[in-house]
This record gives C-alpha cells, structure tokens and sequence, in this order.
C-alpha cells in the first residue's frame, strides 16, 4: 500500500514510522524542513500539564506515550545513533487549588504513571534543593518524565530517511487534493507536480484548515503561539520538571532548562515579544530563583494545532473514502503523538485498535456546519 503523508511534525513522522514497519510504501510531505515546526518547540512533557484538566480522550492516548517511545527509542538509537533522552525527572506542581484532584487522579482513573504525594518545607527540598522557601507545599509527581523533542525528531528523521520504503518530499506545500468521485487520486504541490498515492493522511497540525473548501467540511483547528525559552546550567543542575500557573521548568540532561509556556492567539506569527518573555521568565524565577546567575541561551515560539476541548482528529474523513486524519491534537502533540499513530496504523490496515477510536474519529466533523464554496 501507497500512502501520502501531509506534514513531517512528530503526528506525521511518527504514523510514517508506524506504516513504513507495517510494510507500506510512504510519502512524507512538508511546507519546510520536516520537523520543525510545533513538534520541535514544544517542551517534551510525556503527560498532559494537570491531567485531570483534560478530556479523558486526551489522557487515554498520552498514558501510552512513555512507554512507546522507549521501545522505539530501543529500536532507532542503535541505527540513527541519536537517543531520544526520556529523562525520569518527576515533576512538582505548586498550584493549591489543584491538590486534591492531584492526589486523587491516579487511583481514579487507574493511571500509575501519575501517583503523587503530597510534600512540604524540608521534603520538597529533599527532592529538589533549588525551590525557593517561598513554596512550602507541593504535590510530587516520581513517575513522570519528559522526551528531548528535538533528538526524538531529529532520530525519527534520520531512521526514515534511511527507510528503503519512504520518501521525503521537503519544502514542498501541498496546494489542493485531486479529487474525483469522492477518493482523493493524488496530491498537487504548490508548483504544480502531482504526486499520486493509495491512500493519504493529513497530519497538518495548526495549517489544517487548509483542506476547508476542498473537502467542505468546517475543522475547528487553528494556531495558538506558544513562547518558551532556554537556560544553561551545569549538567543535571535541575533534578525536577516544576510547575506552577501553567508555567513549568523542564530540565535536561546535559544543563538545559526548557521555560514555558504562553498561550497568544496571533495567527501564523512566530515572532516572540518582550513582555510575553518577561512574564516567562518571572515565574520560572519564583519557583527556581538561582536560575537568574544562568544565561538564557535561546527564546522561540511554536504554533499549536488548538481543536475543541484538545481531542485530536484520527481516523477517516468523512465521504472521502482513502483520506484519513491526524491533527488536532493542542497542546498535547507529542505526548499523544506515539498512541495517535498507532491508533491511525491500525485504522488504516484494518487491524484490531488498542483504544476505542469513536471518540477521535473525525465524523465529528459532520455535525458542524458545512462551509459554502
């Protein structure tokens, strides 16, 4: 089976991965340099920020994130010799008013990876020295991780690059889909090539409102900006991910702290601002103030794929019989990212699913209104 693949973030790299070890023929599409966009900005946070926040559709398919890119990383490292870094950190989150449902989740929701206790003065020390005193509780989170997103890519990349069953096609925007008789029979670029295919995904992330008119259905999904930026510190300076007000502190292996995030609606705009930067950085500062002796070396933006209540689209388009979904999934990409594709491998090959995939399935689209030529 052929199949075209719109967008190389890590919704379309990684369901590539999954159908190129299936046996397929792939096709991998991208407006730039694969990689780059949204996967890559992101912190690598392998659990959704205060799970208990989000829709159980969201949580169902990040708890398998871990556990997938470690066998992946298992399988690629030895060939791309680039390791995706999952760092066991843990994480501490200061928000009071999310305490209770914190400590209560994991046995509710029969999710181990998100145990936590509650700590306070010199225990939160012990599990992290750099706290400032002025946080004197904290709920602690030993089981959760991050992934250094950029080396997941950057090894995902790599391996399908190699891959003798796949094709990049870079810097190459896909202008429409070439549909007749409600199958789409191929793809034509911005220049004009047409690329013909079995069977296409659109994995599109914040661009995905592009295939509007084509397919005449609304698709809720839009840019929101996100800025972060990066200190460098001494290796393993910072022994855990923090969080407090939707900001949080993600370190790595080697020194550099990820800070993040805002949340900006302001189009495509990757352009970060001083005030934005400023706010980042005061309240990575309140939880972590020795950060200010370290230099900030980078500040960026990313675009993320907003959908409603941040359930991603996986599945198959409704009334185009060979066009499937990925996207949609917010601010929860790469930690759904793993599960995604595997849920949309099964789809597409006919095999038994791993969840219930009614919930993603983008005939949701069909309830919303039809948009008018």
């Amino acid at each position: 089976m052929h199949i075209a693949i719109i967008g190389a973030g890590i919704s379309g790299l990684m369901t590539a991965l999954e159908l190129a070890e299936q046996g397929c023929s792939v096709d991998i599409f991208d407006q730039q340099q694969a990689g780059q966009a949204a996967s890559w900005a992101g912190g690598g946070i392998l659990s959704p920020m205060y799970p208990w926040r989000y829709a159980p559709e969201v949580n169902q398919l990040a708890k398998y994130g871990k556990s997938l890119y470690q066998r992946w990383n298992e399988k690629l490292y030895p060939i791309t010799g680039i390791d995706f870094q999952i760092h066991d950190t843990g994480m501490l989150i200061f928000d009071k008013g999310d305490f209770q449902v914190g400590l209560e989740y994991a046995e509710k929701y029969h999710e181990p990876m998100q145990r936590c206790e509650y700590l306070t003065g010199d225990d939160i020390q012990q599990v992290n020295q750099h706290i400032s005193a002025d946080f004197e509780q904290a709920i602690y989170f030993p089981e959760l991780s991050n992934v250094r997103n950029p080396r997941l890519l950057q090894s995902l990349i790599s391996y399908l690059k190699q891959h003798p069953s796949v094709r990049f096609f870079e810097y190459c925007p896909i202008e429409k889909l070439i549909i007749k008789n409600k199958k789409v029979h191929g793809l034509q670029a911005e220049d004009g090539q047409q690329y013909f295919a079995d069977q296409v995904v659109l994995a599109s992330g914040a661009w995905s409102q592009h295939w509007v008119e084509q397919i005449q259905r609304n698709i809720p999904v839009h840019p929101v900006q996100g800025q972060m930026l990066l200190f460098k510190t001494p290796e393993n300076w910072l022994p855990t991910m923090c969080m407090n007000r939707v900001m949080y502190l993600i370190p790595r292996q080697d020194g550099h702290i990820v800070c993040g995030s805002s949340m900006s609606e302001c189009g495509f705009s990757t352009a970060v601002d001083q005030q934005t930067q400023q706010d980042i950085l005061t309240a990575c500062l309140e939880m972590i103030p020795e950060l200010e002796q370290f230099p900030i070396v980078k500040r960026w933006a990313g675009l993320r794929p907003s959908s409603p209540h941040g359930i991603p689209y996986i599945g198959a388009m409704p009334e185009i019989e060979n066009l499937w979904a990925n996207f949609g999934h917010f601010r929860n990409g790469l930690c759904m990212g793993a599960g995604s594709a595997q849920l949309l491998r099964q789809l597409i090959l006919g095999q038994e699913t791993f969840v219930n995939p009614t919930a993603y399935s983008p005939q949701r689209l069909q309830r919303l209104a039809l948009v008018t030529p």
